[in-house]
């Protein structure tokens, strides 16, 4: 049943207190972006995707894979306020023997779609996903959402020029574009800018949008479900370490910890 655009906030808002917490217990972890991505999460857990966490092989859900593994603390709160994992083990985050491990792991969740974390890989494995839907006739739709740093790596390149090539028309590339990567911010390192552009360029149907926007967000899926004969790829513009204003647009909250005295603090800011 879908949901109200309150109902997806306020499941925005508890995911963005539990990536606080659980990266704040494992003392280690990617916050920035984790919570840059939250809003796209929650429309597809919560709204968008045909799941049943009650059945997570079935042969006719889409699919989900988070290229950017490393941002694994959203994926791990949207699968266990969505049920497919237990919501009381979160804060073993990075522990070992947990099965939220780093970054995902099928052979530790097995309603994971796919293993990720070594950057690039993503986009290839959703090709392979729309393909096999393609071939066995099923309607099933594959999301792969792509960091902006990640978007340097040649791989994603090359499968993004074979999808449209192709016309793999039921997979969806969503790029996380908060600016900042590991190092510092993108622009410094190696620009991607202008990103819609090259994705244009290489045949895909675009849109840009403001990634912490539901409603529109809601309208760019619906569009790209629409679209025949090409991918889409939306990009999506958002901010690293959304809604603690000590981590937004900060590159140290890529990837460290808040401490716990930081923990107090964000998590006053999302009461």
């Amino acid at each position: 049943m879908a949901k109200s655009l309150e109902e997806l906030q306020a499941i925005a808002k508890r995911i963005r207190r539990e990536i606080i917490v659980m990266t704040g217990a494992a003392k280690s972890g990617h916050p920035g972006g984790s919570l840059s991505a939250v809003e796209i999460v929650v429309e597809l857990y919560f709204n968008r995707m045909r799941i049943d966490p009650r059945n997570p092989k079935w042969p006719d859900r889409d699919r989900f894979i988070l290229s950017k593994g490393h941002a694994c603390p959203v994926l791990y709160a949207a699968m266990a306020e969505a049920g497919y994992t237990p919501l009381d083990q979160l804060n073993t985050l990075r522990k070992l023997g947990s099965i939220y491990q780093g970054h995902p792991d099928m052979r530790f969740i097995p309603s994971l779609e796919a293993s990720t974390g070594s950057l690039g890989e993503g986009l290839s494995l959703a090709i392979g996903m729309g393909l096999a839907a393609r071939l066995d006739g099923r309607g099933y739709r594959t999301y792969v959402m792509l960091g902006d740093g990640e978007s340097q790596e040649g791989q994603v390149w090359e499968a993004a020029m074979s999808a449209a090539f192709h016309k793999i028309d039921n997979v969806v590339a969503i790029v996380d574009y908060n600016g900042i990567q590991l190092d510092g911010f993108v622009k410094d390192i190696m620009d991607v800018a202008p990103l819609a552009d090259k994705w244009r360029a290489f045949g895909w149907h675009t849109l840009e949008i403001n990634g912490h926007d539901i409603p529109a967000i809601q309208q760019a899926l619906q569009q790209a479900e629409a679209t025949k004969g090409k991918p889409t790829c939306i990009v999506a513009h958002t901010v690293k370490g959304k809604g603690v204003s000590f981590m937004e647009n900060n590159p140290k909250f890529h990837g460290t910890a808040p401490t716990p005295d930081e923990v107090k603090l964000a998590l006053q800011e999302l009461q």
